[in-house]
C-alpha cells in the first residue's frame, strides 16, 4: 500500500497555519498543523512521510533551532521556511543548514503549491530508496545464513533469487532440519513483497477448529492470517496437516485472489523424510496450485565440505556465546563429521556443535562420542556413507584449514607457515594441489 505523504505546517499564528493548510488541502495535499516546534517534534520522526513548512519567528523553539533538530534526526527531510520582512538573510542561512527553500510573506499561493509538490516528490524518492536498501539488506542478511559452497547450495541460492521475484505460490519440501523455514524467509526477503508482512502459521500446532479461526477468522480484535498477510506472504508450515475442509477453504481463497495473487503462499511440507509426499496428503487441485513453483532442500549428507564450514561457523558462534575458545578438530574428526549420516541434518549439526563447545570448555569428550548414538560403534572402514574414500575427506579438511588460515592472515605465507607448522615448500605444494593462490587473500 502506498504511504500517504503529509505536509506538516508549523506556525504559532492560528490564522496563518490554517490558511496554509486550507490552500494546500484544496490543492490536493494532506496536511497536519502544529502550533509550536515542540509539538511538531513529538510527531515528526526520522522517516516522516512528507515535508515540513515552518515559520522562522516563533516563541520557544524558533524555526532555526527547529530546523537544526529536524536535520539532526533526518538530513533528507524537506523543510520549507516561512520568512517575514528582513528575515531573508536568516532564510539563506537556513538553506545552508539544510532547508530546501523559503517563502517570503506575503507569499504567492501558487509558489507554495509548487514547492510542496517538489518537496513531496523528493521525499517519496528518498523513502522509497531507503525501503529498497532495507529490503536488500534484509535479503542479504537472510541469504548469508545459507552457508555453503557445494553445488547443491549454489543451486538453492540461485533458485531462491529466481523464485523470489516470481508471483506464483511455492512449495518447499525436504528432510527435517534442512532449513525449510529459513528458505521461506529468504524467498520473501529477496522478492518484491519484502516490505510487506511475512506471516508464518504452523498448521500442525492447532486443532482443526483453532486453525480455521486463525487462518480465516473471526479472531477477536485481531486479523485472521489471510488478512494479516494481504499483499505480503502467508507461510503455511506442515501443510500436510490441513484437514480436507480447510484445504477446500484455502483453495477457495487462492481462487478468489485471481492471477497474479495479491498474497503469496509459501507452503512447507515436512512429509518427505517420513516416507510420504505432500501430494499424498493434499487434494490434487490444491497441491498443483501450491506447487506451481517448488524447492526441494538437499540433505546435509549430500553437501560435502559444507558440513565443515557449517560446523566451524556454529562452533565459533557458540564459543563466543559461552565465552570460551572453539574446539580445534583434527583431520580424522573432520572425516568423521563428513562421514556421519546426519538424519537430523543442519539442526542436528547445530546441536553437535554446541555440545562440542561445551565439551571443549570442560576439557573432556570428543567429536566421535557426540556423533554416536546409544549402542553405536564408530565407523572404522575407509569409505563414507556416500561411498567416498576417507582420504578425500581428509584432503577436504586440509584444504579448508589452509584456506581459513590464509584468509585470517590476509595471505601472509610466513604467518600461515608458523601457525600450521609447515615448511614453505610443503605449503606451496599443498596450495598448488588444492588450487589456492596467495593473490586471492591479499
Amino acid at each position: 500500500m502506498t504511504q500517504t505523504m503529509t505536509v506538516a505546517i508549523v506556525d504559532d499564528e492560528p490564522d496563518m497555519r490554517e490558511s496554509i493548510s486550507q490552500w494546500l488541502t484544496l490543492s490536493g495535499f494532506t496536511t497536519e498543523v502544529f502550533a509550536s516546534a515542540e509539538e511538531a517534534l513529538k510527531v515528526i520522526g526520522p522517516d516522516w512521510p512528507g515535508a515540513v513548512i515552518t515559520d522562522i519567528r516563533m516563541p520557544g523553539m524558533d524555526g532555526m533551532a527547529f530546523l537544526k533538530r529536524l536535520m539532526g534526526q533526518d538530513s533528507a527531510l524537506p523543510v520549507i521556511m516561512i520568512t517575514g520582512h528582513g528575515d531573508v538573510p536568516m532564510a539563506v542561512e537556513a538553506m545552508r543548514l539544510g532547508a530546501m527553500d523559503f517563502m517570503e510573506k506575503p507569499f504567492n499561493p501558487d509558489r507554495m503549491t509548487e514547492l510542496a509538490k517538489k518537496a513531496l516528490q523528493a521525499r517519496r524518492i528518498t523513502l522509497d530508496n531507503r525501503a529498497l536498501r532495507r529490503d536488500l539488506s534484509e535479503g542479504q542478511q537472510v541469504m548469508s545464513k545459507l552457508v555453503g559452497t557445494s553445488p547443491a547450495m549454489e543451486r538453492l541460492r540461485e533458485d531462491i533469487l529466481d523464485l523470489g521475484q516470481a508471483d506464483g505460490h511455492v512449495l518447499i519440501d525436504g528432510e527435517t532440519g534442512t532449513g525449510k523455514t529459513l528458505v521461506a524467509h529468504a524467498l520473501h526477503a529477496v522478492g518484491p513483497r519484502a516490505s510487506r508482512k511475512f506471516v508464518p502459521i504452523s498448521c500442525a500446532a492447532y486443532n482443526d477448529e483453532a486453525l480455521a479461526t486463525r487462518l480465516f477468522g473471526p479472531v477477536g480484535d485481531g486479523l485472521p492470517a489471510v488478512e494479516e498477510a494481504r499483499g505480503g506472504t502467508l507461510c503455511l508450515e506442515d501443510i500436510e496437516a490441513l484437514s480436507d475442509p480447510l484445504q477446500a477453504r484455502l483453495l477457495a481463497f487462492i481462487a478468489d485472489q485471481g492471477s497474479p495473487a495479491e498474497t503469496r503462499i509459501i507452503a512447507i511440507s515436512n512429509a518427505r523424510g517420513e516416507g510420504r509426499r505432500a501430494e499424498d496428503s493434499l487434494r490434487p487441485d490444491l497441491f498443483y496450485r501450491l506447487s506451481a513453483l517448488k524447492i526441494t532442500l538437499p540433505p546435509l549428507r549430500q553437501r560435502g565440505e559444507d558440513i565443515l564450514a557449517l560446523f566451524t561457523r556454529m562452533t565459533e558462534q557458540f564459543a563466543d556465546e559461552y565465552g570460551c575458545e572453539p574446539p580445534q578438530i583434527t583431520a580424522q574428526e573432520a572425516a568423521q563429521l563428513l562421514q556421519a549420516p546426519w538424519p537430523g541434518n543442519v539442526r542436528q549439526l547445530i546441536n553437535v556443535a554446541e555440545r562440542a563447545v561445551l565439551q571443549n570448555r570442560r576439557g573432556t569428550g570428543s567429536i566421535t562420542s557426540l556423533l554416536l548414538g546409544d549402542g553405536e560403534e564408530a565407523q572404522t572402514d575407509a569409505t563414507t556413507t556416500e561411498g567416498k574414500p576417507l582420504k578425500e575427506y581428509v584432503e577436504s579438511f586440509e584444504r579448508m584449514l589452509i584456506d581459513n588460515t590464509m584468509r585470517r592472515h590476509k595471505g601472509s605465507i610466513s604467518a600461515v607457515m608458523d601457525e600450521l607448522c609447515l615448511p614453505r615448500r610443503t605449503l606451496n605444494e599443498k596450495m598448488a594441489k588444492y588450487g589456492l593462490s596467495r593473490g586471492d587473500y591479499l
